[in-house]
């Protein structure tokens, strides 16, 4: 029996995952325990979670595995700041403290963190374990393997080719020529924060006109038909600044950057939905190149740049591909579960596990802490919460009858999430029929702007019935149109409208989840790997005919998605929600008694 466990830290998103003789038996990010939002440091707690789940020791690991190599990105950065001096010299003392004192000694720090741990630990080059994360766990025998992000050691994007238990990586595009850094960039200039904001870009550029494609096909980067770049690197400050854009790109795009919180402009807009188009017609020609060098039928995604599923979409329905599989965990979290799966397959050359029933090996990414209903009531008696304890069916059925009253309903059933997205065990649900309630989620909820899209959760074997889809989408990481009889046609007026004055027209028949373009980013919801989400789907469709629900994950703005049932009852009481269900229990806002803010409630339920 081999037991490795895989770590990802100190850049963002630090994560830990468990797999034993290639089972994968546990992941989660560090954010979830500590409540700090893309946490780069140690992943102590995700680490002891792993281990608890394994029912393992430290003494029990056999190999420890981090994803990327520390000395290689090192010289990366040294070479970088030489080939620009004297610019970037304040960048540059920013940077080396950090450097000398830590991340020089990132194995050091490692065994330290492990408590003196003295067995064998390995490093995988950054692209390598996106590869080894998008490959192994799919559910494809041999496929091509794509991988794009803003930088790992020297790698900004690479495709290889999987079969079995080898894996092979055939060509990278390097640094500082990078799809993720030039979609930062992007973000960064319309005012919203870098590696969180990208979903933003996404999320507002339907709202936009790509007005500026050509200028940035034309200035800023020169794009060739395989889908290799370079970028002008005279518009970019990140390769001697503290910032991503330089005063020559602004000169550019007419102005400053945005101010963060400032009030959206129409440039905005039409920036967002210009990086967008660009960016999707590199993933294309990308995606091209790769079909035609290895002739495979099957492409594997990950890469920061794999959660943009607006572009996986497009590469679904125009690529030469014929399927496609994205890694839900597929920024920089998912690198643990890489490594730890390259350890196992390429290191020690063990043969793949196969799903029996020909899908994945991600379990439904529901990888992380599970809690009984034991471990629920005393942490609700502790809290003086209000509550009924309900037998599965009837939980399920007041669940389904609260959401036909248009209530807002927090969810936390079973494993945690593994990745960006929530996906029915750590969700806030609602009704897709209800003109409303994508502002009232979005503005009396999750507190953040007012233009970002819903995703609808649907039960795969309806998802025909109401999206241009009929393939598995259990991740939420594919955009398909909503069904052309479902939409509703705008009015003359309704046509003329510009930017944020679209969103509160309906543009189908599940207002809450159609999206400006007439798309949605659907999750398909399975039997197999979700029983209780699907029962659950199943019994509102019984009510109201309708086999989908609006899933959002369960967090308010700038907070990780819950864990434990303390994090879910302080985000439910701290909200305008109707009604929260943990487990057997279902609470009801009316009758919850005032939440004291001089409450200590980590000393009432810690999973320590």
């Amino acid at each position: 029996m081999t037991t490795i466990l895989g770590i990802s830290a100190y850049y963002h998103d630090s994560a830990a995952c468990l797999v034993r003789d290639g089972e994968i038996v546990a992941a989660a990010q560090e954010e979830r325990f500590t409540r700090k939002k893309h946490d780069d440091g140690f992943p102590r707690h995700a680490v002891a979670y792993c281990l608890r789940e394994a029912g393992a020791r430290l003494e029990d690991l056999d190999y420890v595995g981090f994803y990327d190599k520390p000395l290689l990105k090192f010289e990366r950065i040294l070479e970088n700041y030489l080939g620009v001096a004297p610019r970037g010299l304040r960048s540059f003392l920013t940077a080396m403290p950090v450097w000398l004192k830590e991340k020089l000694f990132t194995g050091d720090a490692i065994r330290r963190e492990l408590g003196g741990y003295e067995g064998k630990l390995l490093f995988a080059e950054h692209h390598e374990s996106h590869a080894a994360s998008a490959f192994y766990p799919s559910p494809f025998e041999e496929a091509a393997v794509l991988t794009m992000d803003g930088v790992g050691e020297w790698a900004t994007s690479s495709y290889g080719v999987g079969r079995g238990k080898d894996l092979e990586i055939l060509a990278e595009l390097r640094y500082p020529h990078s799809l993720g850094m030039l979609y930062s960039a992007f973000t960064y200039y319309t005012g919203f924060k870098v590696n969180s904001g990208e979903y933003k870009v996404m999320g507002l550029a339907p709202y936009g006109e790509p007005r500026f494609v050509d200028r940035i096909l034309t200035d800023v980067l020169d794009l060739k038909e395989d889908g290799s770049f370079k970028l002008n690197m005279d518009l970019f400050n990140y390769l001697h600044g503290l910032t991503m854009t330089s005063s020559a790109f602004h000169r550019i795009f007419g102005g400053p950057p945005r101010e963060p919180e400032s009030k959206l402009t129409q440039r905005e807009m039409d920036l967002a939905a210009s990086v967008q188009v660009v960016t999707e017609e590199v993933m294309l020609r990308m995606a091209r190149h790769v079909h035609r060098e290895t002739g495979m039928e099957n492409l594997c995604l990950a890469g920061g740049v794999a959660l943009n599923c607006v572009g996986n979409g497009r590469l679904l329905r125009e690529g030469p591909f014929a399927r496609l599989w994205i890694q839900p965990a597929a920024g920089d979290a998912g690198g643990a579960l890489g490594v730890a799966l390259a350890i196992h397959h390429k290191v020690l050359g063990n043969s793949r596990r196969r799903n029996g029933s020909g899908g994945d090996a991600m379990q439904g990414a529901y990888l992380g802490p599970a809690f009984s209903d034991d471990e629920i009531e005393e942490f609700l008696r502790g809290a003086g919460a209000v509550y009924e304890k309900l037998p599965t069916a009837a939980m399920i059925a007041r669940t389904a009858e609260a959401l036909t009253r248009e209530e807002v309903v927090g969810w936390l059933q079973g494993r945690m999430e593994f990745g960006p997205r929530s996906l029915g065990c750590r969700s806030i649900l609602g009704d897709p029929r209800s003109r409303k309630m994508q502002s009232i989620m979005n503005l009396k909820i999750k507190f953040r702007e007012s233009f970002r899209p819903f995703a609808p959760s649907v039960l795969r074997e309806h998802v025909a019935d109401y999206f241009d889809l009929d393939c598995d989408s259990p991740y939420m990481l594919l955009v398909a149109p909503v069904r052309k009889e479902r939409r509703i046609a705008m009015t003359a007026d309704e046509e003329r409208l510009f930017g944020i004055d679209k969103l509160n027209v309906p543009r189908s028949d599940l207002p809450s989840v159609t999206h400006v373009d007439y798309s949605a980013r659907i999750q398909t919801v399975h039997a197999d790997t979700n029983p209780l989400y699907h029962a659950l789907l199943t019994r509102f469709r019984e009510l109201t005919g309708c086999a989908v629900l609006v899933n959002t994950s369960f967090n308010v703005r700038g907070e990780p998605i819950v864990c434990t049932p303390r994090d879910a009852y302080l985000c439910f009481m701290r909200t305008e929600m109707d009604t929260l269900v943990l487990g057997s229990f279902v609470l009801e806002k009316a009758r919850q008694p005032k939440l004291e803010d001089d409450v200590d409630w980590r000393s009432l339920y810690a999973l320590d």
